[in-house]
This record gives C-alpha cells, sequence and structure tokens, in this order.
C-alpha cells in the first residue's frame, strides 16, 4: 500500500483526492463516482454503453448487504442468505496532462468474485479469486480524455464459500502513475535478518521494472524513518537497470538503539525506498518496519523478544456486520479495540487474506497474525468454490498474498490452509511442498502452518510432507497433552478453538456438562431453542467443539501449545450452526455481530488481562420464587460474595481451573449485587437492578467527534431503559430513527442471529433492550443529529461533530 506525502493538483470531473509522492510516482485515490448497476447486462464494457441511468456510489461496495434476507437465495443460510448475483461497474475519468512518457496502472485490493475489467473496451484480465490484491497498466488504451473503466463482478455461481462473502469492489482503487523506471508493484521486501538490544540489521530488497530499451543508471537510497518522520540512517548505492528488464537489488542497514515493536507498545518505523536518476527522485516507496524476533519452541511455546508469550487470539472473518464486506477502516479498528480490551493479542485472518488495513491496524495496534490464504485447495468443499480455479490460479494467487503482506510486522505466520480435505490422502505432500516453496521463495523470515483437523500422526499427509514449520490443528483439545508424544520436537498452536453457541442476554438454565447441539454429525437437532437463540450462559457448542471455559483450560494448562485462535472474535454473517433460515450469522462470537460482547468476553478479560475484572450475569428480571443461576467472572480477588437485597447468598472461590463461580438464588424483586475482595480487602462491586416498565431511549456514540472525510463512523448503542437508567432486558421495541446534518445511516443491527430486518433500514427493533445505528460523515464539516424514537417510549437525540 503506498504512503503518501503531500496533496498535489485537483483534477474536475476525476478525482476528490489526489495524492502525491512529488517524485515521480503519483496515486489517486479511485473510489468516488462509480456507476452501478446489478444485472447481467450485454455490452457494458463497450465505450458506447449507455450508463446514464445507473446508481452512482462510493467504493469500497458490497451489494449483496443491501438486498433483503431470503430462504431462497442461492447463497442459503449459510452464505448469510443475501442475493448475489451479477453487477457492473463503470468510471469515467479524465487524465492529467503530466502522464505524458509515464506508466498507468489501476490497482483493486479485491473484488468478489470473478471479476473482469477493461479499459475503453479493451479487455484486461480476470481475477477469479475474491481476496487478493492485483493492477493492470492501462497505458496502451489511454484517451486524452473520456477514458471509461468497466468492470464486471460475477458471483452467480452458488454456493462458492462457507460463509457470508459479499458482492462487488468491495476494497479499496487507487490509479497509479510512475515513470517508466519505476519500483514494481510490491517491490519493496524489508526484513530484520539480526536483531539484539544494540543493533537492528534491516535487509531492503528492491525490485525494479525498466520498461524502457535503453540502460538505464540509477541509484537507490534507502533510509529508516522514526515515527516522527526523522530520518535515522541512510545509504545510496549506484546501480544499472538493463533496457527491458525486471532486475532484484539488496541493500543492508544497521540502526543502532532501536526500539522494539512490542504488543503492548508497537513501535513502527518505516523505510523510505528511493529510485534516482541524475541525481533526482523519480520513484518512492515507504513500507512499515517493525523490529522484533520472535521463536516457536516445542516445549514452551511462543517467545516474542525473549519474552515467553502466549498467544491469545481469536479467529476473523472479514464482513463487517450491517457494514456487509465493504471495507472500513473505522469498523475495522472498532472491533479491535474491543477485543484488545479483552486481552486478546492475536488475530487468525480466516480463512483468506485480509484487507491490507486491517493489517496496517494490527501493525500499530500490536497484534500476533496469522495470515490465511485458502479454505480449500483442488478438492472444494462447496459446490462452486475455489476449488475449481485451484489448479490454474494458486501460484499466483499465493504469490500475490505474500508479496503485498510480507512487510507488515504483525504477521508472525503464514498459514496456506484451512481444514484441507488433501490431508487424507497424497496429494496433500505435493501441494504442501509445492505451496510451502512457493512462500519461501518470497519470504523466509516467517514459519508456514496449516490449520489442521487430523491429529493423528499416520493418518495427515500434509504433516507427513513434512513441510510445516509450525503445526495448528483445530479442536480436538482433548489430545494436546499428548501432542509432544505424537509430534516430538514439533512447535504446536491450536489455530481453531471453541466453537461455541451463545446469544447475548439468552439465558437458559445451565446444563452441567457441555451440551452438544447436534450431538454429532449425523444427528438431527433436537436441543435448541424456538427462537433459534443460544443460551448466554457457557454451555452449548457445536458437536466439532466445545465450551470457551473448557478449550481455554487445555490450552492453558498446555505449554508447548504457542497459543490459540478461539473460533471466533465477533458473529459474523453466514454460518448460523444449529440452525436452518430465518437463522442466517453465526453464533461462534464472543461478540455479536452489532459489537455488543456476550457475557464470556469478561470470561477471557478476567484470564488474559491484569486490570481487575468483575462481571455478574444473569439480569435481575425475573418471576418471584423463580431460581436463578447467577454467574460471576473475576479475577485479582480471593472471593466473591453474592447479595440479594443486601442479604448474603454466600462467598465463594475460584477453585483450580475453575473461570466463573455460581450462585442457585431464589428471585425477589430489587438489587443483585456482588463484591470481589483480595486480602479482605473490596476490589471491584457490581449491582444489577430489577428494571421497570420501558420509559425512555438512551443513545451512546463510541465517538462524538470524527473526521469528515465521507468514510469515518460514529457507532450509537441505542438502550432501552426505565425511568431510572436501567436497560429493560425483554424490550423489543421497533426504533425509528431520522438523521439531519452532515451525514448518513450506514447500518443498523441488534445482534440478533435470526432476524430478517434489514441492516440498511432507517429502523430496528431492540434486542433484549439493545440496538445499533451506524453514522457516516459527508465530506462536509459540521454535525450529524440522531433521533430515535419508538412508540410508548420517550424518544432520544444524539449530535455527531464531523471535523
Amino acid at each position: 500500500m503506498y504512503k503518501i506525502f503531500s496533496v498535489c493538483f485537483f483534477i474536475v470531473n476525476l478525482y476528490a483526492n489526489c495524492f502525491s509522492q512529488n517524485t515521480g510516482r503519483t496515486v489517486f485515490n479511485f473510489n468516488d463516482n462509480w456507476k452501478f448497476a446489478q444485472a447481467d447486462l450485454k455490452d457494458a464494457q463497450n465505450t458506447s454503453f449507455d450508463d446514464r441511468t445507473w446508481r452512482v456510489l462510493q467504493l469500497p461496495h458490497d451489494w449483496s448487504i443491501e438486498g433483503p434476507f431470503g430462504a431462497n437465495h442461492l447463497t442459503t443460510n449459510q452464505g448469510g442468505a443475501l442475493p448475489t448475483g451479477i453487477g457492473w461497474y463503470r468510471k469515467t475519468f479524465n487524465l492529467p496532462s503530466a502522464t505524458k512518457d509515464k506508466k498507468v496502472y489501476i490497482e483493486f485490493d479485491g473484488i468478489y468474485r470473478n471479476s473482469q475489467v477493461w479499459i475503453n473496451g479493451h479487455y484486461l484480465g480476470k481475477r477469479p479469486f475474491g481476496y487478493n490484491a492485483f493492477r493492470y497498466e492501462l497505458t496502451p488504451f489511454l484517451l486524452t480524455k473520456n477514458n471509461i473503466i468497466a468492470v464486471k463482478v460475477d458471483n452467480s455461481e452458488q454456493p462458492n464459500t462457507r460463509w457470508y462473502s459479499g458482492s462487488g469492489i468491495y476494497r479499496n482503487v487507487r490509479l497509479v502513475i510512475t515513470g517508466t523506471v519505476a519500483i514494481d508493484y510490491h517491490g519493496v521486501f524489508v526484513s530484520t535478518p539480526k536483531v539484539t538490544e544494540n543493533l537492528a540489521e534491516v535487509k531492503v530488497q528492491t525490485t525494479l521494472r525498466n520498461t524502457t530499451n535503453q540502460q538505464s543508471d540509477l541509484a537507490i537510497r534507502q533510509s529508516i524513518v522514526d515515527s516522527t518522520g526523522k530520518i535515522l540512517i541512510s545509504k545510496q548505492e549506484s546501480i544499472s537497470l538493463l533496457k527491458d528488464s525486471l532486475q532484484n537489488f539488496t541493500q543492508n542497514l544497521t540502526l543502532q538503539q532501536p526500539q522494539l515493536w512490542t504488543l503492548d507498545r508497537p513501535y513502527l518505523y518505516q523505510v523510505k525506498t528511493e529510485i534516482l536518476q541524475k541525481n533526482q527522485v523519480i520513484d518512492t516507496q515507504l513500507s512499515p518496519l517493525g523490529i522484533r524476533t520472535f521463536k516457536f519452541d516445542p516445549a514452551t511455546g511462543f517467545y516474542l523478544n525473549g519474552v515467553p508469550t502466549k498467544i491469545l487470539g481469536v479467529c476473523q472473518h472479514h464482513d463487517l456486520g450491517a457494514l456487509g464486506a465493504a471495507v472500513n477502516v473505522r469498523a475495522m479498528e472498532r472491533q479491535l479495540e474491543i477485543l484488545k480490551a479483552m486481552g486478546c493479542n492475536g488475530i487468525r485472518m480466516s480463512h483468506n487474506p485480509p484487507a491490507s488495513e486491517l493489517l496496517d491496524l494490527c501493525d500499530r495496534m500490536g497484534f500476533i497474525v496469522m495470515d490465511e490464504a485458502f479454505d480449500m485447495w483442488k478438492k472444494k468443499k462447496s459446490k462452486k468454490d475455489y476449488g475449481q480455479y485451484f489448479e490454474e490460479w494458486h501460484a499466483r494467487d499465493l504469490e500475490a498474498m505474500v508479496k503485498r503482506d510480507r512487510n507488515h510486522p504483525s504477521i508472525f505466520v503464514w498459514s496456506i490452509g484451512n481444514e484441507i480435505r488433501e490431508q487424507f490422502d497424497s496429494t496433500g505432500r505435493t501441494y504442501a511442498k509445492e505451496l510451502t516453496g512457493i512462500v519461501k521463495k518470497f519470504d523466509t523470515t516467517r514459519p508456514i502452518t496449516s490449520a489442521l483437523t487430523e491429529n493423528e500422526p499416520d493418518k495427515n499427509h500434509i504433516f507427513q510432507s513434512g513441510a510445516l514449520d509450525v503445526l495448528g490443528f483445530n479442536y480436538k483439545h482433548e489430545a494436546y497433552t499428548e501432542f509432544p508424544k505424537r509430534f516430538p520436537n514439533h512447535s504446536i498452536i491450536a489455530t481453531e478453538t471453541a466453537s461455541a453457541l451463545e446469544t447475548r442476554g439468552q439465558y437458559d438454565t445451565p446444563k452441567a456438562a457441555v451440551q452438544l447441539w447436534p450431538k454429532d454429525s449425523k444427528s438431527p437437532l433436537v436441543e435448541g431453542n424456538a427462537d433459534w437463540t443460544a443460551p448466554a450462559y457457557d454451555f452449548a457448542a457445536a458437536y466439532w467443539g466445545t465450551t470457551h471455559e473448557e478449550s481455554w483450560k487445555a490450552v492453558k494448562n498446555a505449554p508447548h501449545v504457542a497459543g490459540l485462535y478461539v473460533w471466533t472474535g465477533f458473529d459474523y454473517l453466514g454460518e448460523p450452526h444449529p440452525y436452518s433460515y430465518p437463522a442466517r450469522s453465526s453464533y461462534f462470537g464472543i461478540i455479536d455481530l452489532a459489537g455488543f460482547p456476550k457475557d464470556v468476553y469478561y470470561m477471557y478479560q478476567s484470564e488474559w488481562t491484569q486490570k481487575p475484572v468483575l462481571h455478574l450475569l444473569p439480569h435481575w428480571n425475573w418471576k418471584a420464587g423463580q431460581t436463578v443461576e447467577v454467574w460471576a467472572y473475576y479475577n485479582q480477588a480471593d472471593e466473591v460474595e453474592l447479595f440479594v437485597n443486601n442479604k448474603s447468598q454466600g462467598i465463594l472461590k475460584k477453585g483450580k481451573d475453575e473461570f466463573h463461580v455460581s450462585w442457585k438464588v431464589p428471585f425477589e424483586e430489587g438489587i443483585l449485587k456482588i463484591i470481589s475482595r483480595k486480602a479482605g480487602k473490596e476490589v471491584l462491586s457490581k449491582e444489577v437492578f430489577t428494571a421497570g416498565k420501558a420509559q425512555k431511549i438512551r443513545l451512546i456514540a463510541d465517538r462524538k467527534a470524527i473526521s469528515a472525510d465521507g468514510l469515518d463512523l460514529s457507532f450509537v448503542t441505542v438502550e432501552i431503559t426505565d425511568e431510572k437508567g436501567n436497560i429493560v432486558p425483554d424490550a423489543n421495541h421497533l426504533v425509528q430513527f431520522s438523521v439531519e446534518g452532515k451525514g448518513n445511516l450506514v447500518g443498523v443491527d441488534n445482534g440478533y442471529q435470526a432476524s430478517l430486518e434489514s441492516f440498511k433500514a432507517l429502523y430496528r427493533s431492540a434486542y433484549h433492550g439493545k440496538c445499533l445505528a451506524i453514522l457516516q460523515a459527508t465530506k462536509e464539516v459540521g454535525k450529524i443529529k440522531l433521533k430515535a424514537s419508538a412508540e410508548g417510549l420517550e424518544s432520544s437525540e444524539i449530535e455527531i461533530v464531523t471535523k
């Protein structure tokens, strides 16, 4: 991803934003003023095609999230029960005069899926895979004005994935203008072959492209820049670049007294690569540099900068809830903030290359990332999935991922696949060796894994290939203690754990043992609830998994397991196991689809952080005399005491391998209170009140000031309360929204996995007393006023300032 130095000229009818490095490379934001039609049209690639009636929109764009839910959509509820089909995008643009003797490229960060691109009627190519970045050169086909880019997106073949994919140009697009001699696409690779307390050796490999028929005498200058923009060290070398060639050059720099990249303080330098000709800079690129050391040890796990570090991670799919798959930096940042506050330090990008902006955030915020290439190889999992393209495209797609992502310090592991079916035959050996060879061709600084399901060595051909540096295993936590014997001298990580089932605020009476819904893959679902919910208490799981507590206990007590990636951090669209339609999003998340933490969030927070935690569940609105099981998650304390209307219900302490305590209490209206103590002194206390009749709407914005950039978001939590401000736990009022000022309502949600209300409506039903409204700024400075109203309730307003 190209970093930007300064604002340059504005071109009428072309771009709202244009940035340049003033050094021979100009990068245009190419997201605005596209025209879109969701239809299978003939000849829409032609310049003469009439698109005047098409909708004008801004990218990134996901058309599936705009559609209605339906039982008959070919995606099925496993893909989110939303429409797909075929869509066309067109954009008309003029070029600046400065493009003479330049090269012009269009860069797409991701299109789902089967994209085909034309410029002025000339066919540029196709990309079946929906998750990779790619570019095309436009230069030979450009006109001085009224150039037309046309993109056909075909997501009609269904089902082609096991989760919600979205449809369209759902990631960012840029127009890039370079000289005829320039740094190649993703052509800088920065690594740190040696790091000590006193110095870091920085290796910079640069690929240059000469498109002229003359040899070029050049210089390459590499500089290390600190976080304030100060150049700390530079090195310049003269080179000769052969005519019409692609050549690699390596330079080494030594940085004294480096600041290390850590999880708590992820310090980032940049490497500034400059290409000079006759002492004039003709191209520049900035690359992130995080200086850190790490290793996986078969006996003792993972070490970061020499410090033993348990990877406390989650798996994440790419959708952003009500926003769908369309990339938005603030929405991704919010998810990471919520996870970081839980104590999470790792993200597994499941099961595909993520948006590059998400990796930028992980670099800045301090996460241990597993970057994953594929969910399947040649053997398919869905009728129309990537398996049909794997043989032809896997090498190009894997190379594209590694070359794009290899400078991100947050990435510690490459994964070449998830639950690959070739584990079970000899082709697994061949493919595993080939794929790891591709990765190592472009990066030898990180280990390679694959998320395996078969943990018997003699049955797993991917393991038998000997290609993996770290063995990743999904589920089957009971076998963790056996791994040192089964896989001696192999480092182990739990790539996927839990698959527990929860619905926020649904308090079914807990069972003593883990409940599997259903009990196995062949049995019908006889468990479950008529309203397609799962219990908020942690006792139900998919048949292949277990509860959060059980899976964490297994990893916590296994020093040879480097860490875990819980399935999943957030609920995601699609895969609503164990239910059929109308369930349309998952139950696996620690946090629901709207971004509201489920109760088990606080179990992880009490285990994964050092900050004092005390969380009490459930709510306190029940029938008189009804026996209610009360749970508490806590840490930094020896004991907790529960009170009902100031009457003690007893003091409890967690035993070994226990993560909560519980009481069975007859309900009586009033106050449920808990106190945690350490050495007899109070640490924290919490109260839950019996809520009265719903009276009011309360609006709480995560940020009351946002950027007027047309992209930034404010997430507004909507709470239904009684007259005293207590959330009413069974409130399900239909909340109507209206927006005035310099912003728009771009999404609504309530976290209920079987809601069929549109994410793009101007209303949302509360669920267990809460729902969410997402506001997006326009490009005008001012204020956004959101009003929320519901029948029988006092309405509420909130103002967001856009700067």
